[in-house]
């Protein structure tokens, strides 16, 4: 569906025109129009859809329809880790480039001085990460009270990260009387029992079921031992018309050892992971992005907050141990149109989770040889 049609106001329209974008992801005009009119929304769909402009554009609209604008935060997006907060801080930034709304992204692992002046200063949205806002809020330099449209993002990770009782302290310092919009990559029992019991009536999206994969990406898998995995790794990323890869790792330590591997090999490669400051990490990525590396070793819950449309490689260094694992991270590539590779390594004690990813997906892989 093209933008057009789901009556976007023309200060916005111009920023997504700007940007390039002319037609609506399914997500997008599934959820624009219940979100304009009110409603409380459950948005399942992966990541890589166009999530967070489904609901940031009407999120603007909204506040700026307001003929009288109540003082202090008006909408609260949480989110579970920095990269993502960055990434939704930077849609508000486009979408409401020609508006007088003002947003604010914070979160841990920097010093916040800075978010504390502009918290100051006045904001109409903030996006935060749960343990730096209860931090804030203790301090008596956040108020709640004035929500209007509240959002959770990436439910399903967020409370996999342990986060379920932050999230819950911050609900309860929220209007009762609000718009709350929750949007998850899986919905398991659990995460639908969460949202049950904080959304009133919601209108239910599914888009792109988790078993899915593109069909824009070439998947296929080497059967390798454990011990022979880094020279196959090396003899792939020798290959130099693979511009960029992202390479999936299970643990943080994993990830910091196959960067020091790499590097020892002639392979310039930096991690993304739980344990980095925030300016590592945003290096990292930003020197990813504008391929200064080739490579970027990461975690699942570090990728989450990697948004690269040009992406043509993605190597699964260690399977995954829950099947729709696999999905969000090869998802990472082949998106917005363009095609890219996934390969997968499986020693012998990885062939369980291989036949789970196989079920979810509905296919065999193709399997490569060295």
């Amino acid at each position: 569906m093209d933008f057009k049609q789901l009556n976007i106001i023309p200060s916005i329209m111009k920023a997504v025109q700007t940007a390039g974008y002319t037609k609506a992801t399914e997500i997008q005009y599934q959820s624009i129009p219940h979100i304009l009119n009110g409603h409380d929304l459950i948005g399942c769909a992966q990541t890589g859809t166009g999530k967070t402009a489904s609901f940031a554009i009407p999120i603007l609209q909204l506040l700026d329809n307001q003929k009288i604008k109540s003082k202090g935060i008006r909408s609260l997006v949480l989110t579970p880790t920095r990269e993502l907060a960055v990434q939704i801080s930077e849609n508000f930034k486009t979408y409401g480039q020609h508006l007088n709304i003002k947003h604010l992204a914070i979160f841990g692992g920097v010093p916040q001085g800075k978010q504390v002046k502009a918290l100051n200063a006045g904001i109409d949205i903030l996006i935060a990460t749960p343990g730096r806002l209860l931090d804030l809020i203790s301090q008596g330099y956040i108020d709640l009270a004035h929500i209007e449209i509240l959002v959770l993002d990436e439910a399903d990770r967020m409370l996999d990260m342990g986060f379920v009782n932050d999230v819950k302290k911050i609900l309860t310092k929220v209007p009762v009387k609000k718009q709350t919009l929750f949007f998850s990559a899986t919905m398991p029992q659990e995460i639908r029992k969460f949202s049950q019991s904080i959304l009133k009536e919601p209108i239910e999206i599914n888009v792109t079921p988790v078993s899915s994969t593109a069909e824009t990406v070439k998947q296929s898998v080497y059967f390798v031992e454990k011990n022979e995995k880094f020279n196959l790794l090396v003899q792939i990323l020798d290959d130099k018309k693979i511009n960029r890869s992202l390479v999936f790792a299970r643990t943080k330590h994993g990830a910091d050892k196959l960067v020091k591997s790499l590097l020892l090999s002639g392979i310039h490669a930096a991690a993304i992971h739980g344990n980095k400051s925030q300016n590592a990490r945003q290096r990292a990525l930003d020197d990813f992005k504008s391929s200064k590396i080739r490579v970027l070793i990461a975690t699942d819950i570090a990728a989450r907050g990697i948004d690269i449309n040009e992406l043509p490689h993605v190597v699964n260094y260690e399977l995954p141990h829950v099947p729709e694992t696999y999905v969000h991270r090869i998802g990472r590539t082949g998106r917005a149109g363009y095609h890219g590779t996934a390969i997968s390594f499986c020693d012998r004690e990885e062939k369980k989770e291989l036949q789970s990813i196989q079920k979810l997906i509905g296919f065999k892989m193709t399997v490569a040889r060295q």
